[in-house]
């Protein structure tokens, strides 16, 4: 299913990089972290395929 696949980013977005609970800091500075906590998740998930 389409949950299915979406659910090892935000496992990643939530206990490897602590993104728990959503603090209001601003819009601005959320969906800027939001998107660079993604990114990361993203090197993090793809990484054996970036060492060959």
């Amino acid at each position: 299913s389409i949950r299915a696949k979406v659910e090892h980013p935000f496992r990643y977005i939530k206990q490897v990089f602590g993104y728990d609970k959503v603090r209001y800091r601003g819009l601005a500075k959320n969906k800027s972290r939001l998107y660079l906590l993604a990114a990361f998740s993203n090197l993090l998930m793809a990484r054996k395929e970036l060492q060959v």
